[in-house]
């Protein structure tokens, strides 16, 4: 298993195939990922543990939904997004494997 420091956190990569790709993220409560979207990648979360909050964008207007533990969230290629921990989180993300293809558009920790 792959372990990734993050500035919000960790991932752990437990799956990888040309197909898809699992991951396990644990975001640190306080904590946001950048608001980003992806060309290609296309991904899934299940909440394990915590409660996250996730900006997303959808008809030009930006939303906010919270997640508790066993729900779940869809994210398509283009949707502009970013995942807020309000507690410590532990997800499961389940995507395509466009590792890389991340293209940010506000982040805390000043990554380009």
């Amino acid at each position: 298993m792959q372990h990734i420091e993050k500035p919000w956190g960790f991932e752990k990569i437990w799956a990888k195939t040309e197909h898809y790709v699992g991951k396990i993220l644990f975001i640190k409560k306080g904590n946001r990922l950048s608001y980003q979207f992806h060309k290609q990648k296309e991904e899934t979360l299940l909440v394990l543990e915590g409660l996250l909050e996730i900006e997303f964008e959808k008809n030009g207007e930006r939303l906010k939904v919270q997640l508790k533990p066993g729900e779940t969230f869809h994210n398509p290629p283009l949707q502009k997004h970013r995942f807020i921990a309000v507690e410590d989180c532990k997800l499961i993300e389940v995507s395509t494997p466009h590792l890389t293809d991340v293209v940010r558009l506000e982040d805390d920790y000043k990554r380009v």
